[in-house]
């Protein structure tokens, strides 16, 4: 999931105030979980699960009916994970990347190859700032990540648990395409949980507050 250098504003403003840190780590493995709220969005936006792509883990460890998607390597191929981050998570740079795709509406509608990744611009109400984004079947983002209900970032374990919010761009193509009657933007859909392993890194780590900010806010 690619961090499309969005978080110049906010890593410009760490590294201008002289913000240094000891040690980063990158991410080099893992998972991330998803449960999503299948009645609603089959409900809501007429989108019902039907399969998922041999390199999904189903079940996932969120409990029947959730899945799993591997984080991709750094060395992958395609879609490398970048993500680096210090301890406590109050930096950050890069993306996780991850493989694997899941299909609605009798395979007909495909999401997958997600990328999480952060945007500074989208911090406001109850988003974090990161999101989730396809890159293959419908190619837009799909979830805003809400502030996270659990942060743990050091050097042995990078774990993220949070709701999953339609994003104003799934919004818009579930309306425009007729998969919903109302405007879905906000509306909690399910849970996730990044659970990634990481190794110490040596790349410089780009500050990025919003994402405990907006969980302080909470």
């Amino acid at each position: 999931m690619n961090i499309k250098n969005t978080t110049g504003v906010a890593g410009a403003l760490l590294l201008a105030a002289g913000v240094a840190h000891a040690e980063d780590f990158g991410v080099t493995g893992g998972q991330t979980n998803v449960l999503l709220d299948v009645a609603t969005l089959s409900a809501a936006a007429s989108l019902d699960l039907s399969s998922v792509s041999p390199d999904v883990i189903a079940p996932g460890d969120l409990g029947a009916g959730s899945v799993a998607f591997g984080i991709n390597s750094v060395d992958a191929p395609l879609l490398p994970t970048t993500f680096s981050y210090d301890a406590g998570l109050s930096a950050f740079s890069g993306t996780i990347e991850h493989t694997g795709s899941v299909f609605f509406n009798s395979d007909t509608v495909e999401v997958g190859n997600f990328t999480i990744a952060f945007d500074a611009g989208r911090v406001g109400d109850s988003r974090s700032g990161f999101f989730v984004e396809s890159t293959t079947g419908i190619e837009a983002i799909l979830f805003d990540i809400e502030a996270p209900s659990l942060v743990i970032a050091d050097s042995s374990q990078l774990t993220i648990e949070a709701n999953l919010l339609v994003s104003g761009e799934f919004a818009s193509f579930l309306f425009d395409n007729g998969l919903a009657s109302v405007d879905l933007t906000g509306a909690d859909v399910g849970d996730a949980r990044v659970s990634a392993v990481p190794t110490p890194g040596s790349a410089m780590v780009l500050g990025a507050a919003g994402l405990l900010a907006a969980r302080r806010r909470r």
